[in-house]
C-alpha cells in the first residue's frame, strides 16, 4: 500500500479508536454481557474475554517499568500515536497491553490508541505476521502518521512457544496451550516485552538522530 493510501487508513482507524480506559471499559460491558468482541460469539472467545479482564486488573495494579524502559519513554521528545489492534478474546494482548499503556503513560507525548482488529481489516492486512492476522499489534506513528516503528504480537519466546505448538501434529488444545502460555508470561514478568519494545525505541531514534 502507498505511503499516502495507508497513511489514510491509519486516519479513519483512528477516528473510531479508543482510549486504554475506554476499551477496558467496553472489554468489561461485554464481560457484564457474556459477549466477545468480533463477529464471532463464540463460547471459548466468550470464556477469553471473561478470563483476559481478571488478567488485565491484575497487571494494572502489578506491572512496574524497567529502568530502562522508562528511561527511553521519557526520552522520547516528540509527539507519537501508539496504535495497537487488539480483540478482548486475545490472550497475547491481555498480557501486554497494560505494558504498552505503562510505557505510553509515561510520556505526555506518548498517546495511546486502540482499535478493534476486525473491525479495521486493511489496516492489519497491512501488518501481517508470518501471513497472519496475529495480535496485538503495535503501529509507533510520528505527528504526521507514518509509521516508525510496530511491534507484536507477542515476545520472540513466546512466538517460539506458540510456533512449536501449533506445528505440532499432536498438539493439545488451545485452551490447554493456553495454560502453559500464561506460566511463560507469568515467569517472565514482562522483561522480554519491555526489552522488545525498548530495541522499538532505541532504533527509532538512531533514525532521527541520523536524519537531523
Amino acid at each position: 500500500m502507498l505511503q499516502n493510501s495507508l497513511t489514510d487508513t491509519i486516519k479513519e482507524s483512528l477516528e473510531k479508536s479508543l482510549s486504554y480506559t475506554e476499551y477496558n471499559n467496553l472489554v468489561e460491558r461485554l464481560v457484564e454481557e457474556h459477549k466477545t468482541s468480533g463477529p464471532k460469539q463464540h463460547e471459548d472467545l466468550v470464556y477469553f474475554t471473561k478470563l483476559n479482564a481478571h488478567r488485565v486488573k491484575r497487571l494494572n495494579k502489578t506491572i512496574e517499568l524497567t529502568p530502562d524502559i522508562e528511561q527511553l519513554a521519557k526520552a522520547v521528545d516528540s509527539p507519537q500515536t501508539w496504535l495497537v489492534l487488539s480483540e478482548s478474546w486475545c490472550g497475547d494482548a491481555a498480557q501486554t497491553l497494560p505494558l504498552i499503556h505503562k510505557v505510553a503513560e509515561a510520556n505526555a507525548l506518548i498517546t495511546l490508541r486502540i482499535v478493534f482488529r476486525d473491525e479495521h481489516l486493511p489496516l492489519m492486512d497491512e501488518f501481517l505476521t508470518n501471513g497472519g492476522r496475529s495480535i496485538p499489534k503495535l503501529l509507533i506513528l510520528n505527528s504526521e502518521l507514518e509509521v516508525q516503528g510496530t511491534w507484536g504480537p507477542r515476545p520472540e519466546q513466546a512466538q517460539a512457544l506458540y510456533n512449536s505448538w501449533k506445528n505440532d501434529p499432536n498438539k493439545p488444545p488451545y485452551r490447554e496451550f493456553q495454560v502453559e502460555m500464561q506460566k511463560w508470561y507469568l515467569a517472565d514478568k514482562g522483561v522480554s516485552t519491555f526489552q522488545e519494545i525498548s530495541a522499538v525505541l532505541k532504533a527509532i531514534k538512531r533514525v532521527q538522530t541520523v536524519s537531523s
